[in-house]
């Protein structure tokens, strides 16, 4: 019998009610191991509901209470890393040792959400004027929800709840519906730790739970991670309902390459960025720009390292890479290879025929490596999302970086060099939100913000760190005066008020 994931709202397992189920796949074998509820609209209001009604204590409870809950979902968490990492390679494909990162960059910001009492301070200034004070504070939302990608079943909504719940807010996520069942054991996890019940829920499905999210009018707030098409709709259908809206979409993030590079290191980088977890993250290096006479030299050297990459089962210790998420997306990766040539790429090395024996009907794809990559052939213009490094040429640094500009999105980035003044420059002049110097993937740490710039982000704010506490909290700021004892009453003064 498959199995059945199934919501979490009110602090239990719901069953799904709605009918309807979508698949879960493993990648390595093509076989359908799960099913997973879809949410109707009126589970996705019971969810809310039960969200609602949780902020009424939540929300006032003590700081203290909020963050020695998060204290004690972080032992778990830890405790449970591998049982996790091992739910997402089932469903994602990835190796278990890029699922163990996955988790532990997620712990990142539960350590930050710890340690939220800090960011949650506010300001007083004192005698802005005769015995008038005048005090900022924050304070929660109420209901918020996050919708997440299938990329990082664990680490995204990590980024998201920990410090959304540690301001005082409720929380309802709507995790892939291709590998569901991390989130459902993030849930147990937080019950395991005294977390109230409806304080978090976790809501599966499509379009239908996607949609009511965004239209509800008792959620405050969306958190968003996925492509660029879904972020912009996601930004505009929240907005116009009177949300505020963070939506992180897609990349085509850049490494330039200085002739004065490190051409070992550079190499090393670029096969690490380019085709770690399968090339499925927006922040993978996709496109090489090399500068000047390193172009044949670094191709090689790339080309190099890249055959030498262990293509397997993720729960094959000796794999480096998996398969992907699922046979349409392998289709879709491999099509822009297959039509490289056309375009007028180079094809350095084509990928698309790879297989693994005894694992024939897993999502199997080789690395793919295309240099010559005019900017008009599609496997540039696009974000693929899959492991496809194309490489690029340029004369100068000025041509390289303006290369780089000209691109819609504006994620991450990097520059290979031992210059620093160039590389000052780069971190200067580059649009991009995210900057890597000798650094190929600059995922910050849990306490800066994550984001990106131009079609990478929609919205006001970055995610986690200084970004996400804002986020998650609105301001206030309140001006008091209190009488001296001994003052006799002012009566009554209809003119304007004197601050002196």
């Amino acid at each position: 019998m498959t199995n059945i994931v199934n919501h979490w709202i009110g602090g239990k397992t719901a069953e799904g009610a709605s009918g309807t189920y979508g698949p879960v796949t493993n990648p390595a074998t093509g076989e359908v191991t799960t099913k997973v509820a879809f949410a109707s609209v009126d589970e996705v209001d019971a969810a809310v509901a039960a969200a609602k009604e949780a902020y009424l204590t939540w929300g006032q409870s003590s700081l203290a209470q909020r963050t020695s809950i998060l204290f004690r979902f972080r032992a778990l968490l830890d405790a449970h890393r591998d049982e996790i990492a091992e739910l997402i390679t089932a469903e994602h494909g990835k190796v278990h040792s890029d699922a163990l990162g996955e988790v532990a960059r997620g712990l990142e910001i539960v350590d930050l959400a710890c340690g939220i009492n800090v960011q949650l301070k506010g300001e007083l200034s004192t005698q802005v004027a005769t015995r008038v004070d005048v005090s900022s504070i924050r304070q929660p939302l109420g209901v918020v929800a996050g919708i997440t990608p299938f990329n990082f079943p664990a680490m995204v909504p990590l980024w998201m709840f920990p410090i959304a719940i540690a301001c005082g807010n409720t929380f309802v996520l709507k995790p892939s519906e291709k590998d569901p069942s991390a989130a459902v054991k993030v849930a147990e996890l937080l019950s395991e730790a005294g977390l109230p019940d409806g304080v978090f829920n976790v809501v599966h499905g499509d379009k239908v739970a996607v949609d009511r999210l965004l239209e509800h009018p008792d959620v405050q707030a969306v958190s968003f991670v996925g492509s660029t098409p879904i972020a912009r709709y996601i930004h505009t259908t929240a907005s116009a309902n009177g949300k505020r809206v963070q939506a992180l979409g897609g990349a085509k993030n850049h490494m330039l390459v200085l002739p004065d590079a490190d051409l070992d290191a550079a190499a090393d980088a670029a096969v690490s960025a380019a085709y770690g977890s399968a090339g499925e993250r927006c922040m993978a290096i996709s496109a090489v720009v090399a500068v000047g006479s390193v172009g044949d030299e670094l191709v090689e050297k790339i080309r190099e390292r890249a055959e030498k990459i262990k293509i397997g089962p993720g729960t094959d210790p000796s794999s480096e890479m998996g398969p992907l998420i699922t046979k349409a997306h392998r289709d879709k990766v491999a099509s822009y290879v297959e039509g490289a040539a056309a375009e007028g790429c180079e094809v350095v090395l084509d990928g698309t025929g790879y297989t693994v024996d005894g694992h024939e009907d897993g999502h199997w794809i080789g690395l793919s490596l295309l240099d010559r990559v005019p900017t008009t052939a599609k496997a540039y213009q696009d974000e693929i999302f899959g492991p496809v490094l194309c490489v690029l040429r340029a004369e100068t640094y000025e041509e390289g970086v303006a290369l780089i500009n000209a691109s819609p999105f504006g994620n991450g980035t990097a520059i290979f060099t031992r210059d620093g003044g160039a590389a000052r420059r780069f971190q200067l002049e580059v649009e991009a939100g995210m900057v890597g110097v000798n650094v190929p993937i600059p995922v910050p740490v849990g306490y800066h913000s994550f984001g990106g710039w131009k079609d990478s982000l929609f919205g006001d704010h970055h995610i986690y760190g200084n970004d996400g506490t804002h986020f998650y909290t609105r301001g206030k700021v309140v001006t008091t005066r209190w009488p001296d004892p001994a003052d006799a009453p002012a009566g009554v003064d209809l003119g304007f008020p004197r601050n002196h």
